[in-house]
């Protein structure tokens, strides 16, 4: 007889072992998994081999040449899924400096298709080139004179015929079980965008600081601010500078005119290159330590010499580092001869949200 407590994984009837239906159940369950991880791999390498079956051309070179010296947008266009990865192009392009839009090829049909200008280019995905909406748009957009990309299976259907340049994709067998759903097609589709959209913008040159420019929001943009853009404090403005050569109360006079006072003042001597930085905790230390002189004491006896400090043009993700290492509310910025330019402080970049944005952290 069994323990109270401890069921048995199987029952004994006539000398047969009968298993729970709970058993049986998750006897089952494992063994669809087993099955759906086996077609789910089947499906990453229906797509890879899509991916790999793609051979660019100059047809190729050709769209990108084009789009690079486009004066006007692309306006990208699709329907359906195909319609989806459209969208996603006309955003790749337009967050790399290529004026882009997206077409719905039914709206265009009703009124959308006067969106087009003179010098706009045109790219229909479709990997039929057959849909009927795509066929219609594309009669009025030669009419129109515009010129047009088609990504397509081949240059032999009706998108490929009335287009001037087409990114053949080939023959795409479908990775859903009834080879119906758009699923190698698209992917192929959002590759060979990517391919085209990040050649232009090789192509151009662009640079990080470009792509910071159209990314002002989110980690992408926060983690190319340099430190000259995110610094509160500034030369000939704002910026808490005195001579090295005063008192501890002469360099507070100086820069008492400062509406916003940040927690440190920048030293320099008589070349204007900085020798030091005076921080709250320096000053709250020396008078603590002192019977009451502490503001006659000459500055550099209580002054941190050679701080850290962090050039213009370096990454605010850097100053973070630093200040996180060093753990420092304040770092002077200076220029290449070492003569200071602004401040930038903990707070300026807490506004930017840099807390979660890495760095290297090295200074100066």
């Amino acid at each position: 007889m069994e323990a109270r407590g401890r069921p048995s994984t199987a029952l004994r009837a006539g000398g047969i072992r009968v298993w729970p239906a709970r058993v049986l159940r998750v006897t089952s369950t494992l063994s669809m998994s087993s099955e759906l991880r086996t077609f789910g791999q089947q499906v990453l390498e229906v797509e890879a081999a899509a991916l790999r079956a793609i051979a660019l051309d100059e047809q190729f070179d050709r769209a990108v040449a084009m789009i690079a010296a486009c004066e006007g947008a692309v306006i990208t266009s699709g329907i359906g899924k195909a319609g989806y990865v459209a969208r996603k192009l006309a955003a790749s392009f337009g967050s790399t400096g290529t004026p882009s839009h997206f077409l719905n090829p039914a709206e265009a049909l009703h009124g959308d298709i006067g969106r087009l200008r003179p010098g706009d280019i045109v790219l229909i995905l479709s990997h039929s080139g057959e849909s009927d909406e795509i066929v219609r748009m594309l009669s009025v957009i030669k009419k129109l004179g515009n010129p047009v990309i088609a990504m397509t299976a081949t240059a032999g259907n009706s998108l490929g015929r009335f287009s001037d340049v087409v990114l053949k994709l080939g023959k795409i067998e479908e990775a859903c079980p009834l080879g119906l759903a758009p699923s190698a097609s698209t992917t192929a589709m959002m590759a060979l965008g990517d391919a085209l959209f990040l050649s232009v913008m090789k192509s151009r040159s662009f640079s990080a600081e470009q792509f910071a420019l159209y990314h002002p929001a989110g980690q992408l943009g926060r983690k190319l601010i340099r430190v000259k853009e995110a610094m509160a404090f500034r030369i000939g403005e704002n910026l808490p500078v005195a001579s090295d050569q005063h008192t501890v109360g002469q360099v507070l006079h100086e820069v008492s005119w400062i509406k916003r006072r940040s927690g440190a003042v920048i030293l320099v001597n008589e070349r204007g290159v900085m020798s030091g930085l005076l921080s709250d905790g320096d000053l709250r230390r020396a008078i603590i330590n002192d019977d009451g002189q502490a503001l006659k004491r000459p500055v550099r006896e209580v002054m941190t010499a050679n701080p850290k400090r962090i050039s213009g043009d370096a990454l605010a993700s850097e100053a973070m580092a630093i200040m996180r290492q060093h753990r420092i509310d304040e770092l002077p910025v200076i220029d290449e001869h070492s003569r200071p330019i602004g401040l930038i402080d903990i707070q300026d970049l807490v506004v930017l949200r840099m807390f979660d944005v890495d760095g290297e952290g090295k200074g100066l």
